[in-house]
């Protein structure tokens, strides 16, 4: 019974660490897809954090999820206006957008709750328990007894997977990634497209930032993202720009995050340092390809027009 009650920590753990990121590479996967690689996503997933902190605190935990939202999509939009409106190279962009935010968020943080930030304490997001799967052994409570932001994912995934690979407005949007000029030649709006898209994934980063501390921690702490966005960017790498691929890479780097839990739990006798860096270390490494092989969009971070 002790091993079945571990093992259904660390799924429970497994689950709730995944959602955020795949939250975040589910909306970077549709920007992608349109050719635009966005570095800035951490800098949304902070601001998503603090915007939600400021509405939930004004208004409640669900304003919290919108406020979250908005400040993300605002983040990802003064990226958008320079790595797709002006053509700036979008890494550098991304770079500076990212190491702004971090900053900025700490000032705002700061001026509003004092530099520890102690008296901020905020309303959780409710589980929303399903009849029935709910009660399932073992996976229903990790699955089915959860926060709204879990069943998000679970029908943004497929959701996603039908709109870019069964529509015309998805194949529009990845001929944008794959073939601008000719996408433009026939009609659709480039600039327009890829803006779209990065907003899309700058509104799920800050979704994915106000889960963190609406539904995992309750409160805002500075550079509480603490890379998830990076991390994102290498779960859609593993995901190979496919949705459901995306959300199984997702739950694949929240277990390898999870371990370090059930490692404390259990007393095993190892660094668990060398688990907290193991997610890292495998985004190192899914970028570097060690997963297999996939091919890119053709023009991802390259400008347009050339």
């Amino acid at each position: 019974m002790a091993d079945v009650g571990v093992f259904a920590s660390f799924l429970a753990a497994a689950a709730g660490l995944a959602i955020p990121l795949a939250l975040a590479a589910l909306g970077e996967t549709v920007s992608e897809r349109a050719g635009v690689i966005n570095i800035g996503l951490e800098g949304s997933v902070i601001w998503g954090a603090l915007g939600g902190a400021m509405a939930g605190l004004a208004a409640g935990p669900y304003a919290g999820l919108a406020g979250g939202a908005i400040a993300g999509t605002a983040a990802a939009l003064l990226f958008g206006l320079f790595a797709v409106g002006l053509n700036t190279n979008q890494i550098i962009t991304g770079t500076a957008v990212t190491i702004g935010s971090l900053g900025f968020t700490g000032a705002v943080f700061q001026s509003r709750f004092g530099a520890t930030g102690l008296a901020l304490e905020l309303k959780t997001v409710p589980s929303w328990k399903l009849p029935l799967l709910s009660e399932v052994p073992l996976l229903g409570p990790v699955l089915f007894d959860r926060a709204p932001t879990f069943y998000v994912v679970y029908l943004l995934a497929p959701a996603l997977w039908w709109f870019l690979f069964r529509t015309r407005w998805g194949l529009a949007l990845r001929s944008v990634g794959e073939a601008p000029d000719a996408a433009h030649a026939a009609g659709i709006g480039v600039i327009r497209t890829r803006m779209l898209a990065v907003l899309f994934g700058g509104f799920m980063a800050g979704l994915a930032g106000a889960h963190l501390c609406l539904v995992h921690t309750g409160t805002f702490s500075e550079n509480m993202s603490a890379g998830k966005g990076f991390i994102a960017v290498a779960v859609v790498v593993l995901g190979r720009w496919n949705p459901p691929g995306v959300l199984a890479a997702a739950c694949f780097f929240g277990a390898a995050e999870a371990l370090q839990y059930v490692l404390q739990a259990a007393n095993a006798d190892l660094p668990y340092p060398l688990f907290l860096a193991l997610p890292y270390v495998l985004s190192l490494a899914a970028l570097a390809g060690w997963f297999g092989r996939s091919r890119a969009p053709a023009t991802l971070a390259l400008p347009w027009p050339r």
